[in-house]
């Protein structure tokens, strides 16, 4: 424990080039508010992982009592074996190399793990698993978060954080096909997209969801996350 009364939650940024501000243009690790507010509201310490090169993806895991992996563009399909369709973004290659590191290393050290819309599809691919390159229906308006049900699935992790169907923040246009290694289903939509996924073998805490809790007003999951953090010690003790 990094602090003894808010854990250390480390969240994965962006890196844009030309990103504007002030008077400046320049080359920013960017990371939309939603998330460190959402982290701060659920009594953790937020902490922006800029992408650095794989091999020190364990050492930060290892100074860190969670991880989030936040949203973002599009995994390059390359990285589940797939030629890319002509609607999937550009790929972000430092993003996606830093980022299964960090899954992985995550995965490794038993780390609470929460990926985020882009993050649980990046936990399903580090699986084996692959991603459905394009949907309708769940990025209606481009640039604006919509909102639909989720489901949960009853007995998983997912369903004791959140017992109810209810409505979340919602912006994607690909999604969970087949399942990585170990993960199950733990919520879904009306239209059967698999909303959450979670690693009941794992003897960590993992989870991601297809949604973005960090624009909306429910804490439950992030606080779930801090709340496995805090009994998270990487000394064992």
């Amino acid at each position: 424990m990094t602090d003894g009364s808010r854990p250390l939650i480390g969240v994965s940024t962006y890196l844009e080039a030309g990103a504007r501000w002030g008077v400046w243009e320049l080359d920013a690790a960017l990371l939309p508010a939603g998330y460190p507010r959402l982290v701060q509201r659920a009594g953790g310490l937020a902490a922006m992982l800029p992408p650095d090169a794989p091999e020190h993806a364990a050492a930060t895991v290892a100074r860190l009592d969670g991880l989030v992996i936040a949203g973002g563009p599009d995994v390059e399909p390359v990285r589940y074996g797939a030629e890319p369709d002509p609607r999937t973004g550009p790929p972000a290659r430092e993003r996606d190399a830093w980022e299964l590191a960090l899954i992985e290393a995550a995965l490794a050290a038993e780390v609470p793990l929460l990926g985020i819309c882009r993050g649980m599809q990046l936990l399903n691919v580090a699986l084996g698993g692959t991603l459905t390159q394009h949907m309708d229906g769940h990025a209606e308006v481009v640039g604006v978060f919509g909102h639909h049900p989720v489901k949960p699935v009853p007995g998983t992790l997912y369903a004791e954080v959140v017992a109810e169907e209810a409505s979340v923040p919602t912006y994607h246009h690909q999604a969970v096909d087949r399942l990585g290694a170990g993960l199950v289903p733990s919520a879904y939509a009306a239209d059967g997209t698999v909303e959450a996924v979670e690693l009941p073998s794992a003897t960590g805490w993992v989870l991601g969801v297809q949604w973005h809790p960090e624009m909306g007003e429910d804490v439950r999951v992030m606080r779930a996350l801090v709340d496995a953090a805090q009994s998270f010690s990487p000394s064992g003790v």
